[in-house]
């Protein structure tokens, strides 16, 4: 017995000077940059692991309704290892050397904690630990309103569809066509990842079928601003433009649709926004079943005292957000996001991750006129691909407005031109449910302005709703 002991011992010694002769894992220049400056005070850190050791083979969490789209509009295998729990082993020694653990991304093989410098190194020293990064912070370039209000009595009730003001930014690109034919998105789910939603009892979300919502950044049910972290005024204006119905004032493309509601973004000015929150709601939005993300956020230019993302860096691989995005749209899912507001620069491209993704339809800003506007960000990707991918109305747009529930404004921004291009995917999908996201992706340009000859300024061009269809139409 003693020398079974003894043998014990010697192992644990040999495992123990193994751990200690291995390097440390190695942090990313950005997170070495922060350790130099924080004082020793937390820090916001992904933690990749090496593997899976100990993690149950079996996948769970995931709808048969998420399996099923993966089936019919993914480009991948049913399932893969990226869709298995972490280690649990790994986590608890994770939990234990941090100060807090605030996401875990089964994607990524990776958990996001905050942790002191001291902490940061204990957890290089750890066996299983790949790497170590900064968690990305995110400041939105200003976008600009105006209000547009009105009285509930000004309501009309007609058979047919009375658009009202919100008109023009529809038939822009084709809607209305396939409103008349009957598509509504009725039978999609279109998940929505934004600062929160402050004004749900807007009379434009009356009719919405809302299946779910999950607020990120505080990590409870609560969409709404309440007393926590995160203001849902922009939120509220994105939802209403993708979805929203009140008969006479304004009508959103997919105004049948189901939707997921994500507070993904912390709007204080102490804490801003984390992309790992980005990469969890893609994650329960993918499970849930969600067949189109339609996210109006974009990571590039952080708080001062924080290293921002580089031209060089929208490459489609770098930027966490930009991988859960492809990672979400190899898993069927229609993944649009706002190409951004930072304008044309000829030296380099504007892009905010995750709109560089692989599989991210990216989507600029025109006038009423169909006009580039002068925010709207351009391309190429890092790599050479045409971005953004296409354009719709992305000034002076008709949305929702916080304060009563009949308060509108014009707003301004790739965040609006987005959900009317999200909108649209919804109504491709009601029409051919059996369309893959690149297939999805495809259509939208190939209904483009200048889809003939795209560009790094619109991309494919102005989004045609109905022409789209017929692409799809097409065996």
């Amino acid at each position: 017995m003693l020398r079974g002991l003894a043998l014990v011992a010697m192992v644990a010694q040999g495992a123990i000077g193994a751990a200690a002769d291995r390097p440390a894992a190695p942090a990313s220049e950005s997170l070495e940059a922060a350790l130099a400056r924080s004082g020793g005070g937390t820090l916001a850190v992904w933690v990749f692991l090496r593997d899976r050791e100990g993690a149950p083979p079996a996948v769970t969490g995931i709808t048969p309704r998420a399996l099923s789209r993966r089936q019919v509009r993914g480009s991948g295998p049913l399932v893969t290892d990226g869709d298995r729990p972490l280690s649990a082993g790994y986590v608890a020694q994770v939990t234990r050397e941090v100060t807090r653990v605030r996401h875990a991304s089964r994607w990524l093989n990776a958990v996001s904690v905050d942790a002191t410098p001291a902490q940061v190194a204990a957890l290089r020293a750890l066996p299983f630990v790949e790497s170590v990064d900064l968690v990305a912070r995110f400041q939105r370039k200003p976008e600009s309103d105006s209000p547009a209000a009105r009285s509930s009595s000004a309501r009309r009730s007609r058979a047919a569809i009375d658009y009202g003001p919100s008109l023009g930014q529809l038939s822009q690109i084709g809607v209305p066509d396939l409103h008349a034919i009957g598509l509504s998105g009725e039978g999609v789910i279109v998940a929505v990842l934004d600062s929160g939603f402050d004004n749900l009892t807007h009379e434009a979300f009356a009719s919405m079928k809302i299946l779910a919502q999950y607020d990120f950044v505080n990590g409870d049910l609560d969409v709404a601003n309440g007393r926590d972290r995160g203001e849902g005024s922009h939120g509220t204006s994105t939802l209403s433009v993708v979805g929203g119905f009140a008969d006479g004032m304004l009508v959103g493309p997919a105004y049948g649709a189901y939707f997921l509601l994500a507070k993904t973004e912390d709007t204080t000015r102490e804490t801003p926004v984390e992309e790992d929150h980005w990469a969890a709601a893609a994650e329960w939005a993918e499970a849930a079943g969600a067949d189109v993300i339609s996210s109006s956020l974009g990571y590039l230019t952080y708080d001062t005292g924080f290293r921002s993302y580089t031209a060089a860096q929208m490459d489609g691989n770098t930027a966490i957000s930009t991988r859960a995005a492809d990672l979400a749209a190899e898993r069927g899912v229609v993944v649009v996001n706002s190409a951004g507001n930072d304008g044309f620069d000829s030296t380099h491209n504007t892009l905010g991750a995750p709109a560089d993704g692989h599989g991210v339809i990216a989507v600029g800003a025109v006038d009423s006129a169909g006009r580039r506007t002068s925010f709207s960000s351009v391309g190429p990707s890092a790599d050479g691909r045409i971005k953004p991918d296409v354009a719709a109305q992305g000034q002076s747009v008709l949305a929702a407005a916080s304060g009563t529930p009949y308060s509108y404004r014009y707003v301004s921004g790739t965040s609006f031109s987005c959900p009317l291009t999200a909108g649209v995917a919804a109504l491709l999908l009601q029409a051919h449910p059996e369309a893959t996201a690149e297939q999805v992706r495809a259509a939208l340009r190939g209904s483009g302005s200048q889809s003939s000859a795209p560009n790094n300024l619109l991309g494919w061009g102005i989004v045609n709703a109905s022409r789209a269809v017929e692409i799809l139409d097409q065996p």
